[in-house]
């Protein structure tokens, strides 16, 4: 099963040196989760070969610009397009507002339903519950309320050896030895471990987005595969980076460490770098395991 996220924007505040603003499509097989979306995120998409399409959830992490201007933008060329498939738009209250009066003053009518979920800033929260994936948030700490988002895959149920199963076994008894219930059959019974392996292990992907240091970020992200945060300055830079809410590199790789976490996803540089080796070099001191995003870049969550 498909579990990916394709990187359509990493810099910060502005657009440089071949970074677009904050944007990633995460697809988990084949159904895509918009997170942010900066000016420019529709060229991006197209640009980098995403089905625009299939995205059937968006995800605002704040009302900073860089992170949403490009939405209205976005919506209008889907309807343009002929959507007619709905979009689940998860956001802080108060873009119900902005999105409102932009659409009325561009005379803009929507042919899709846009189902609008208004967040809750200052609690965590599980915004998204299917069968097959959650999402929850967790607020961050930034000048303004900003949310992480947290993609758990579920667990699947446990595989059945198929040439170990009498043939004639009830679907009721398969269903339970897949859930790791032992069965009785014909006064025997039949152990799950014996006639099931277990299935792997699920998967998950956390992102991080403009925050300071913040260490409730380690037990909500604990152990997941891929942990994308923020790293806007080097070290060097640390006291820019308290002075405008957001992380340094080495930061970034000090919460990945503690949270145990597979793999960690550098992004949201700032234009003063043109190059970002010295994020990297920074990160992998402490963290080595430590990837840059890098725009059009997939990556692959467990």
């Amino acid at each position: 099963m498909i579990f990916n996220v394709t990187i359509l924007g990493s810099s910060s505040a502005t657009p440089g040196w071949g970074r677009g603003l904050p944007a990633q499509v995460v697809n988990f097989n084949e159904q895509l989760y918009l997170i942010d979306c900066g000016e420019g995120t529709q060229m991006q998409i197209q640009k980098f070969g995403v089905k625009a399409s299939r995205i059937r959830h968006i995800l605002i992490s704040h009302l900073h610009g860089d992170h949403y201007l490009g939405l209205v933008g976005l919506l209008s060329s889907m309807s343009l397009q002929g959507r007619t498939q709905p979009i689940d738009l998860y956001a802080p209250r108060e873009l119900a507002e902005i999105l409102t009066v932009q659409f009325r003053c561009m005379a803009i009518v929507l042919h899709f339903p846009l189902n609008f979920h208004p967040l809750d800033m200052q609690a965590p929260a599980v915004i998204i519950d299917n069968e097959t994936i959650t999402v929850s948030t967790l607020p961050l700490v930034h000048r303004l309320p900003v949310v992480g988002f947290l993609f758990r895959e579920k667990a699947k149920p446990r595989n059945l050896i198929k040439e170990k199963l009498p043939a004639d076994l009830p679907f009721e008894h398969l269903q339970a030895l897949k859930r790791g219930e032992d069965v009785v059959w014909q006064q025997k019974t039949l152990a799950a471990d014996d006639y099931t392996q277990s299935p792997k292990l699920p998967r998950s992907y956390a992102y991080c987005s403009d925050t300071l240091y913040h260490e409730p970020v380690i037990e909500w992200a604990k152990g997941v595969n891929l942990l994308y945060h923020e790293a806007t300055f080097a070290d060097d830079m640390a006291a820019r980076a308290q002075e405008t809410h957001h992380s340094t590199a080495r930061q970034a790789a000090t919460i990945a460490q503690k949270a145990a976490v597979g793999q960690l996803l550098l992004g949201h540089f700032s234009v003063r770098y043109r190059e970002i080796d010295v994020l990297l070099k920074e990160a992998r001191e402490i963290f080595p395991h430590t990837l840059a995003a890098v725009d059009g870049a997939v990556f692959q969550i467990g």
